[in-house]
């Protein structure tokens, strides 16, 4: 017997709720409130160290979450936010200095939207013939390198243009030290919220050392209180040129591992074997990019805050992620919260990228030791020396007016160099010594 595209959502009351069952309508509106908040800092933080619109980077993951579910069939519990993947290479593309509105925003937007298409067609493909043949594409020493060459390569972004002034400078060593103390000293929805929370902290300390003692320029709080509560966001149409589209696309490598590491983890966490859901998932976080970028927006992939939100809640029906959707449906359509979110000092903002940028790069190593990567077999040893080389220098390869920047060699690199080096040549030399020794 076929099952239904949806399923029945049983109502449970207590104990663990799985994704096909749901709570009580007011129960599952404080869960989906708290799935918005639980996305929020880096779901509004990507766009604005893009020079994105806060307000439609808001209302595309709401939009692109809903997008989700449907393609899923309300059968995989994920929200969809703003994924940090593309903050590089939008940043390479556009030549964005790093404050303000982004000029060349609709070149990224051609990017993302080639970037979403790519990665619906792997979906596709998923649907049709399964995921095995992209677990031996990119393994754990593939994905866990490229993971940190997106983060390495924007180190100079973080730290050599995070202030003009000496003030600029301290207010961003406050930040990145006020989210280390909530990270460490912190436990619960407060340690969840941890780029939030310090992000708060330093702007209040800002606003005393700038407004109260003329240390810096001071926050200006009229914008909050002109903008009107709610009106319609402004939206940029994308622009294709194939420079951007070579930059950004190599991203889709990134979203298909967050993504089928999302699924799998959810899979341990329920018991139910969501596998069979990996194709129609990356298909969803595909179109949802699409539209996305399409609409203004940064490109999007599920997000490990809101599995961190399951974890502690043991609670997992996808109707709460619809209801979460709809909230940041909402949010998007208020100026004045996009008027917030443009109050936040710059220097915090850099501080927040230094502490945010150094997790990416970390989150790769950390796919290393979660799979126990062997680095005594010289293999993996050459492909995460010579990945990590060529995105952290931004090695850059042209053809004609073509450039394939650092991170796109290094992604193809690393996918390339494991193919070369596979199993049957990849065994010769185990130890590490014996490669390093040789370069001595």
């Amino acid at each position: 017997m076929l099952e239904p595209y949806f399923p029945k959502w049983r109502l449970k009351t207590h104990g663990v709720i799985a994704p096909d069952e749901r709570m009580p309508a007011p129960q599952t509106l404080a869960m989906g409130l708290q799935h918005v908040v639980a996305m929020f800092g880096s779901t509004v933080f990507a766009p604005l160290l893009m020079g994105f619109s806060p307000n439609i980077a808001i209302l595309m993951s709401g939009v692109g979450t809903l997008i989700f579910f449907l393609v899923v069939g309300g059968r995989v519990p994920s929200y969809l936010g703003s994924s940090f993947s593309f903050i590089g290479v939008v940043i390479a593309a556009t030549g964005y200095a790093g404050s303000g509105a982004n000029a060349n925003i609709g070149v990224a937007l051609g990017g993302i939207v080639a970037c979403g298409v790519v990665y619906a067609l792997i979906g596709l493909v998923v649907m049709g013939v399964g995921v095995r043949w992209i677990e031996r594409l990119m393994p754990p020493v593939v994905t866990g390198s490229v993971v940190a060459v997106i983060g390495l390569n924007l180190a100079p972004i973080a730290i050599k243009s995070h202030g003009a002034t000496s003030f600029d400078d301290w207010m961003a060593v406050v930040t990145f030290v006020s989210v280390s103390l909530v990270a460490v000293y912190t436990r619960g929805m407060v340690q969840r919220l941890l780029i939030l929370v310090g992000l708060l902290i330093a702007s209040v300390v800002y606003a005393v050392l700038a407004n109260g003692f003329g240390l810096g320029p001071a926050m200006d709080f009229a914008g909050v209180a002109n903008a009107a509560w709610f009106g319609m966001p402004q939206f940029t149409a994308p622009v294709f040129e194939p420079r951007a589209i070579g930059l950004i696309v190599p991203v889709v490598v990134i979203l298909v591992a967050e993504n089928l590491g999302h699924i799998k983890a959810v899979t341990a966490m329920t018991g139910q074997n969501l596998d069979r859901y990996m194709g129609r998932a990356f298909l969803g976080d595909g179109l949802a990019t699409i539209v996305s970028g399409a609409s203004g927006g940064t490109g999007v992939t599920t997000y490990a805050e809101n599995i961190g939100v399951m974890a502690a809640t043991k609670i997992y029906s996808t109707l709460i992620f619809a209801t979460a959707a709809v909230i940041a449906i909402v949010l998007g359509f208020s100026p004045k919260f996009g008027a917030l979110i443009h109050l936040i000092p710059l220097p915090v903002l850099r501080g927040v990228a230094i502490v945010i940028f150094g997790l990416i790069a970390v989150s790769g190593a950390r796919i290393w030791v979660d799979n126990k990567v062997d680095f005594s077999d010289s293999r993996n040893l050459i492909i995460v020396a010579i990945t990590l080389m060529l995105g952290t220098a931004d090695f850059t390869l042209r053809f004609g007016d073509f450039a394939l920047g650092g991170i796109g060699t290094a992604t193809f690199g690393a996918i390339l160099l494991y193919a070369l080096l596979g199993p049957k040549g990849g065994h010769a030399a185990r130890d590490p010594g014996k490669v390093l020794d040789a370069v001595q």
